[in-house]
Order: C-alpha cells, then structure tokens, then sequence
C-alpha cells in the first residue's frame, strides 16, 4: 500500500523479485496462529506483528516495497510475519464459544512460535498495538529478543480517550460487523488527516487500499483482538528492565505520539533511540515508509549487518549486538530532506 508519489523507486516491478510467503499454521495452547514466513530461514529471524484489524500485507507491504528496505531486510534476515488470531488473509471467523485471549496469551504465543521454528533469538518489528504484544513479549522471555524496532508503540493502560473510541468499536463490530464508522476510527488511528483527504482534500491510495482491506476483516476476530488491547496492563516500569536495544519510530501527528515519548523516557537511555516523523500518522510503515530507512540501517549496523553489495555474503549466524555511534541519528546524517524527521537520542557515547 505504499504510496506511488513517495518515491520514484516505488515504479520498480516488486513482484519480480518478491519471494512467495511459506504460511503455515501453527497450533498453540492458545489457539491456532498464522505465520507467513519471508526469506532464507538459515539467516537470523525478523518477526513483525501488526497493529489492530491489519496483517502484514496491510501493515508492512509499504515498507518492503521500498526496494532498499527489501533489500536490507531479506538480505539480513528471514521474515517470520505473525498475524494477530484471525487477522491472516482469507481467515474463518474464530468460534464464538473460544474464550477470548489476553495480551499475556497473545505473547505466549509468540513463544510457541519461535518453539516450531526453532528460533533461538529474534529481532522484533512491531506497530502500535504489535508493538505493545512485542514488547510485553521482550519483557516475559528477554533471552530470545535481540532488539526492537517500534513503531508508533503502546506501553501504558487505554487513556479515557482511547478506552471509550475502543468500546465504540467494540459495539459497533459486535452488532453492525465493520462499517463504515468503525473504518473511519481505525483510518484515524492508522493515518494522518493529510492523506485520510477531506472536503478540500482527495483521499490517498494508500488509506483507499487500506479501506478495501479492512472489508476483508472478519469483524469479530478484530473484536477479540481490541477486547485483549482494551484491557492491557501499563508496562512502563518494566521497561527499564529490556537491555535489548530498541528503536522506535512515531508519526508526529499520531494519535499515540504522546505515549511512543514516555516509553522512550523509561527505556534505558544506553540502549534506546526515538526518531520522529514529521506530517505522519501512526502507521510510518505505510505512511512514510522512506523516513525509516537510514535509522534501521545504522541500527542494523550496530549488530554487524549491513546493506547487500556483490561481495557481501549472507548473514548464518546468530546477531551479535556492539555500540550505536549516536551521531549516526542525526537529521544531517539521515539526509532526509523531502520527508524530515527529528530525533531524541539517549545514547550515551
């Protein structure tokens, strides 16, 4: 879904050097998962986890069709794309009688996940409420999380705002399934209000792609899904425990900007990064996917990988996390003129 005016690259026929996904179905004591798996599995494992009625496709396809974030990514790692219960393309509606899951469910199943593949340690990509799941997942079983890549993250309880636009669509998709207000909430939370248009505005590609895809969603598997976020505990005091490094990426006219600040200040400073993105909403991913680039490849550089060149062999080997020069997150450095960023780094040199 990325947008066709954000790059000229974005003319470049994807398709022709895209993978086919393996997907698989995994059963858990949770209930069944699906994962959509990217790449070479002999490399070291990225798993990513969307936010809130959206999959990989929906979530992550603007970021990979980026050709330089495809290539940075499926040269470093194989992509394990695990989709919330019921949210994976063409999915049946969950059985009513099934209880419904925490989030401290939804994070054992990850654990399960990485049991069938036979993942040791993982780097992790999560948005807004996958971001959420991934870190309360680093928190419960820190030896298998190598690093973080955050993007619009949750950490504390729903404020009064959020808890009563979540019991709105909680009804709402309980009795009328996903209309047409439930979508505007979710394009809300997903986008800036530039590119959701308005009477003066047309109404971008990228948030009519994702209209489109909403239609697909199996409105009570969505309803699950935001009854376990509604109800989430606030885990900013254990924040301070993750010594993985994370890097977080927050629109700057998100509706979570706020929150992505205060899980930054209870981050450890050693080893946590925020960059900004100016005139975007929640979702960088989509939105501005070109503003993550040159963060997340100097991030990468700090683990020993790199972009791919001829010479370059790919990575088979466990990462191994060394020091972030925090110079390297300068605006100056990121060259990012068209679509600027502003970054707080607490990196101590």
């Amino acid at each position: 879904m990325a947008d066709s005016t954000s790059s000229d690259s974005l003319s470049l026929d994807i398709d022709s050097f895209s993978p086919s996904p393996q997907e698989h179905i995994i059963r858990t004591l949770h209930g069944s998962i699906s994962v959509a798996v990217y790449g070479d599995q002999d490399k070291p494992a990225l798993i990513t986890y969307p936010d809130l009625a959206l999959n990989y496709v929906s979530c992550f396809q603007g970021l990979l069709f980026c050709p330089e974030a495809y290539y940075l990514l499926l040269h470093n790692f194989c992509i394990y794309h695990i989709s919330p219960p019921g949210h994976e393309l063409g999915a049946a509606a969950i059985d009513p009688h099934y209880p419904i899951l925490s989030v401290d469910d939804l994070a054992d199943q990850i654990a399960e996940v990485l049991n069938f593949f036979g993942l040791t340690s993982v780097m992790c990509m999560g948005v807004t409420a996958g971001a959420y799941i991934l870190t309360l997942f680093a928190m419960k079983y820190r030896q298998h999380v190598l690093g973080l890549i955050l993007v619009s993250p949750l950490c504390k309880e729903p404020s009064w705002t959020e808890w009563l636009y979540n019991k709105v669509m909680l009804n709402l998709l309980y009795f009328y399934g996903m209309c047409g207000v439930v979508k505007e909430i979710l394009l809300k939370r997903y986008f800036s209000m530039e590119i959701r248009g308005g009477p003066q505005l047309p109404e971008s590609d990228i948030v009519k792609a994702c209209r489109r895809l909403l239609d697909e969603r199996q409105c009570l598997n969505v309803w699950r899904f935001l009854e376990a976020i509604n109800g989430r505990p606030d885990i900013s005091e254990g924040l301070r425990n993750l010594h993985c490094r994370s890097l977080i990426f927050v629109g700057d006219m998100s509706p979570f900007h706020s929150e992505a600040l205060h899980m930054t200040s209870k981050l450890d400073r050693r080893f946590s990064a925020l960059v900004e993105v100016q005139a975007c909403g929640s979702m960088v991913t989509e939105e501005q996917p070109h503003a993550m680039l040159i963060p997340m490849e100097y991030f990468l550089m700090g683990y020993g990988l790199y972009k791919p060149s001829k010479l370059s062999v790919s990575p088979r080997s466990p990462l191994s996390p060394s020091c972030i020069s925090p110079e390297l997150y300068s605006p100056e450095s990121m060259g990012l003129k068209l679509k600027p960023i502003k970054t707080r780094i607490s990196v101590e040199i």
